[in-house]
């Protein structure tokens, strides 16, 4: 309404301009005439900042609208693979971060220009309508006239020249160096290697690389208008004159003649401008939005399958139940003592989207109940490629991975993924209050103090201390207390329920004294469950009952620590290597080589 109303305005202020000037001409009363110019008057300037919040709070909702687009683009899909892909990063990061300026306006701000220019494209629009009153063949020149600036100009309004993959790159790497010098992360190292002007200079290089290709893009081409400027100079010579004859002549009174000079002045606004240029910025995002949506669902899609829920129901220390996969419901079994479930990898392979590389090539190995059980092997065997595997947050190409000698896939997802705790290496830091990170999803105030005491990070903080200084009263702690927090949040899961237990280097940041404590505790804890971890540090592989050697996507050597360090074979060298390198100093102050660890 808004925007319909603004539009006459225009053609309203010329008709009752020439109302009240042919008025005063005549001598004839001005009372009706310049009511309905104040009236007009003030609502063109009532209506423009009216709209420019309606305009704003729209804008506001259609961000939302977006962001809420993306956010179920990213998290409907079941698997991550969407998230890891390269190919879909430039759009994704034009999705995410649209409303921050630094690639444009907000959209809030975009949603005012399009409105102003619509406003200005129809109120030309309106003022040519006019013209009609005069003669008929006015209005059309100059509508062909001003519309033809659309052609002739079209070259820079074109999106798609604005957001190419160049322009997109050089956004993001605009957005990289930015986040790195305003957020605190990585802020020592920053200043420790004196890298800040190095980042200022990337970030002003990129950003006017990414300005410099989007001019390219969008300047309006000279030979176009030149040929703009001269068919629009020559339809208002035309007009201009034909009117300023005919008044001349007498053929058009003084009312007239205002109200139509002022119509074919008002036609200018019908040419082209800001609308085109705020619909290519306006529609960056949404276009990224409409790619993502179909790309994303596709690539984080895991097999599709049907969901048998209950084909074992893990309850320790109670009655645990199979089903018959094609019956999809669970049967009588027998009591067992509440041990997690057989977890078997058997002759799989995987390889990441995109790639051609096998991470895994034939990996088989048997996870017995109940038991601990640790993969190690060097950087890029494909340890945490398990792991993610057996979260399902990809499947594989080959192979199967059982449960209870059930394909996994087989299962309810949601319910199995209840049945998992995990601590992986790259674990969140939320920056919510302690007991939200430790049971996000809610738990008693006991079973979390518990979970705190057996990863040793009892006495840390109140379960309402903010993990963040950013908040009042919120701390920070150091990387080992943070994966003491993340050992208690997979603690309090298994305290939930859970019976499978995943651990991809949980100990990574605790010193090394402390380390065994606590792993000691961690297995006691979750001595009904499966356990799997994931570790270079042999003093806490040596722990566990079993353990596997991976070696290029395969399992090399499977046995106990005493087992696999009496062959003196692939784990015996790499045993060997790092206790080599723990020395500490006796009484006397020579040094000691603890070659057991």
């Amino acid at each position: 309404m808004l925007l319909a109303l603004r539009s006459f305005l225009p053609a309203g202020l010329a008709i009752t301009t020439g109302w009240l000037v042919g008025s005063v001409a005549t001598q004839s009363s001005v009372t009706a005439p310049l009511t309905a110019f104040g009236i007009t008057f003030v609502a063109a300037q009532v209506a423009p900042p009216l709209h420019q919040v309606v305009g704003t709070l729209l804008g506001h909702r259609l961000s939302s609208r977006l962001n809420e687009r993306l956010m179920r683009a990213t998290l409907d899909p079941e698997g991550i693979g969407h998230l890891e892909r390269g190919d879909l990063t430039n759009d994704l990061t034009t999705a995410r971060d649209f409303d921050l300026g630094m690639t444009g306006p907000p959209m809030f701000i975009n949603m005012d220009f399009v409105a102003a220019s619509l406003v200005m494209l129809l109120a030309g629009g309106a003022s040519t309508l006019v013209l009609f009153g005069y003669t008929w063949w006015a209005p059309l020149l100059l509508l062909a006239a001003w519309g033809s600036t659309h052609y002739l100009l079209r070259e820079s309004g074109i999106w798609r020249d604005r957001n190419t993959d160049e322009v997109k790159t050089a956004r993001r790497h605009t957005d990289y160096a930015y986040s790195l010098a305003t957020e605190p992360t990585a802020a020592k190292e920053v200043r420790l290697f004196g890298i800040g002007d190095w980042l200022l200079e990337r970030f002003t290089t990129n950003r006017l690389r990414m300005h410099d290709l989007q001019y390219a893009a969008t300047r309006l081409r000279e030979r176009s208008l030149a040929g703009a400027l001269a068919i629009v100079l020559a339809a208002n010579l035309v007009v201009m004159w034909r009117l300023a004859a005919d008044a001349y002549a007498g053929e058009l009174s003084v009312q007239r003649t205002v109200t139509f000079a002022g119509a074919a002045f008002g036609s200018s606004l019908i040419a082209f401008g800001g609308l085109s240029w705020a619909m290519d910025v306006a529609a960056a995002p949404v276009v990224a939005i409409e790619a993502l949506e179909p790309q994303m669902s596709s690539a984080g899609a895991l097999d599709a399958r049907p969901s048998t829920p209950g084909h074992r129901v893990f309850t320790r220390g109670g009655l645990q139940t199979r089903a018959n996969p094609s019956e999809g419901r669970p049967s009588e079994g027998t009591p067992l003592e509440g041990t997690g479930p057989v977890i078997e990898f058997d002759d799989v392979t995987f390889a990441y989207p995109g790639t051609d590389r096998p991470v895994l090539r034939n990996f088989s190995v048997t996870i017995p109940a109940g038991s601990s059980f640790a993969i190690v092997g060097t950087n890029g065997a494909g340890k945490t490629t398990i792991a993610k595997l057996l979260c399902r947050l990809y499947d594989p190409q080959g192979g199967a991975i059982r449960v209870d000698g059930v394909d996994l896939r087989e299962f309810d997802l949601p319910w199995w993924r209840a049945h998992l705790a995990a601590v992986f290496q790259d674990f969140v830091r939320y920056e919510l209050p302690l007991r939200d990170n430790i049971a996000p999803l809610g738990g008693t105030d006991d079973d979390i103090g518990s979970a705190l005491a057996e990863a040793g990070a009892d006495g840390l903080a109140s379960l309402a201390t903010p993990m963040a200084k950013g908040y009042p009263g919120g701390i920070d702690v150091s990387g080992g207390q943070w994966q003491r927090i993340a050992l208690a949040r997979a603690l309090a899961r298994v305290r939930a329920g859970a019976d499978v237990v995943l651990l991809d280097e949980p100990t990574a940041m605790l010193d090394v004294r402390g380390e065994a404590e606590i792993f000691s505790r961690v297995l006691e804890a979750t001595s009904a469950a499966t356990t799997i971890l994931i570790s270079h540090r042999f003093a806490t592989v040596r722990h566990v009952e079993r353990i596997c050697v991976v070696e290029r996507g395969r399992a090399v050597e499977i046995g106990s620590h005493e087992d696999l360090i009496a062959r003196g074979g692939r784990y015996r060298t790499m045993y060997d290597l790092q206790a080599s390198r723990f020395i500490e100093v006796d009484e006397q102050g020579a040094e000691v080589v603890h070659e057991s660890l």
